[in-house]
């Protein structure tokens, strides 16, 4: 058990109030509870880990100790420190831990802590509305139906196709598999296409929800880095016919962390490079109805023949709300029916009241994209204003869309790390490395600006205390959390 490795298990351990060393025990104690730490791991040297964890060495060697006296831990000399065996554990295998977005979404957070580790947009004003209009229309609707469609109902496939068609991406019904929600869409993708030991073509940095969603199916990434133009095109050929991957997967529009737009031209690259090669290019677009100035170009796909093997992935999450968990796939009707197949044995479809609902706000979509543009536009000013004049060190881009910025911190130092000492200050952030395939970008983090300003103005301000912080180099400044009281 390496000391990041562990360090992702233990989460947000240091929030709130209390002593760091009885906040860490009850860490560690939880993560073994939970079989995330199985019997038999070896823990990192308490001087490892408190590096890690930006804390003094006794603070570790005091979790330790009493974890060794409840029993959990054992050491042996020159063989360091164990989950101990515990008889009530035989034939469990150890949990596989989430990702930090993820764990932030079933955990609550202690109420001094403002959490960043999801970018979540408030629900539409429209939502509410469209409730209505469902419900009004069900007993002729959704009610009229048997209940089970897994390809979708037939009114939003209907609707989706006219989407896609109306920007530059002729589509038919049967070219649409209703999900619930991009991430299962995601899931699907990687059921049906990639088996164990595959290796599938990814982006560096890239969403934790794509790698989680390979990784479980025990693939291995082959990464390619994204510049201000998006993927390095050139870069994924180069991935395809060097190590016939089973599959591509990019995030065109408002890539996530970046906020960067693939260039039309690297689209129509792509889009050949699906054609020629036969590996299936899944473009993951649930970002686009969120643009900042611009609106994205048309879809990888529709820079290709129908019949390329070129899966589009859409979603109203950020568009309406993250609790309408609807979304899709477009793409060619016999990969569609594929995914169909693993989508009936995974939930039999996505809930009809829903789709109803994402159905009248597929009418309203152009408004609706045009609010999400001005809220995120209004609080992006903010945020910018506030870093150019109290962290003029932090270096960022511009995003071109999306909810966040992606924060480059100065002089090499480990997001790791400061992120621990955000925690102590109240604010919760995802560190780089986090966002990586390889682990890399160690000296980044997502910053996303989705909260009401009045929230943004204080995590602005713990984050510049933390970073100050973090700068001295001091432990013992490290460890007092100054602004949470």
């Amino acid at each position: 058990m390496g000391v990041a490795e562990l360090d992702i298990l233990l989460g947000p351990w240091s929030a709130g109030r209390g002593p760091l060393h009885v906040k860490l025990t009850h860490a560690l104690r939880k993560a073994m509870e939970r079989r995330v730490l199985a019997p038999g791991a070896r823990l990192p040297s308490e001087r490892e880990l408190a590096r890690q964890l930006v804390v003094s060495r006794s603070t570790v060697v005091a979790a330790y100790d009493a974890l060794r006296a409840e029993g959990w831990l054992e050491s042996r000399q020159g063989s360091g420190t164990h989950v101990a065996p515990l008889r009530h554990a035989r034939g469990v295998s150890a949990a596989e831990p989430l990702n930090p977005v993820f764990r932030s979404l079933l955990e609550d957070d202690p109420d001094d802590v403002l959490s960043l580790a999801c970018a979540i947009n408030p629900a539409h004003p429209l939502l509410a509305d469209a409730v209505v209009a469902a419900a009004a229309g069900a007993p002729s609707g959704v009610l009229a139906s048997d209940g089970y469609q897994p390809l979708g109902v037939p009114e939003l496939r209907a609707k989706l196709a006219e989407l896609h068609t109306g920007v530059e991406l002729p589509t038919a019904p049967e070219q649409i598999l209703v999900t619930t929600g991009a991430q299962q869409a995601i899931n699907l993708c990687a059921a049906a296409f990639v088996r164990p030991g595959d290796r599938v073509v990814v982006e560096s940095p890239g969403f934790p929800g794509t790698l989680d969603a390979f990784g479980a199916a025990a693939t291995r990434f082959v990464s390619v880095d994204v510049d201000e133009g998006g993927v390095d095109a050139d870069g994924v050929r180069d991935a395809v016919e060097r190590d016939a991957p089973a599959l591509t997967f990019l995030m065109p529009s408002f890539h996530n962390p970046t906020g960067t737009l693939l260039e039309r031209r690297r689209r129509a690259e792509l889009a050949e490079l699906a054609l020629v090669s036969g590996v299936p290019l899944v473009e993951d677009n649930a970002l686009e109805h969120i643009p900042l100035a611009v609106d994205p170009p048309p879809a990888v796909a529709a820079h290709g023949p129908p019949d390329a093997p070129i899966l589009t992935i859409g979603s109203f999450s950020k568009l309406a709300w993250g609790g309408l968990r609807v979304g899709w796939i477009r793409g060619p009707a016999p990969l569609i029916r594929r995914l169909g197949d693993v989508k009936a044995r995974t939930d039999l479809g996505t809930p009809m009241f829903d789709q109803a609902v994402a159905a009248w706000l597929l009418d309203r979509v152009d408004r609706m994209r045009e609010d999400r543009r001005a809220e995120l536009r209004s609080s992006l000013e903010l945020v910018t204003g506030l870093l150019r004049r109290d962290l003029p060190e932090w270096q960022w881009r511009e995003p071109d869309g999306g909810p966040a910025l992606w924060i480059r911190l100065p002089g090499g130092a480990n997001s790791t790390q400061y992120a621990q000492v955000a925690l102590r200050h109240g604010v919760e952030v995802i560190p780089g490395d986090v966002m990586s395939p390889t682990g890399d970008h160690a000296d980044y983090f997502r910053l996303p600006y989705t909260l009401p300003h009045d929230m943004l103005e204080t995590v602005m301000r713990r984050l510049a205390e933390a970073w100050g912080a973090y700068a001295s180099g001091s432990t013992a400044a490290l460890a007092a959390p100054a602004v949470v009281v």
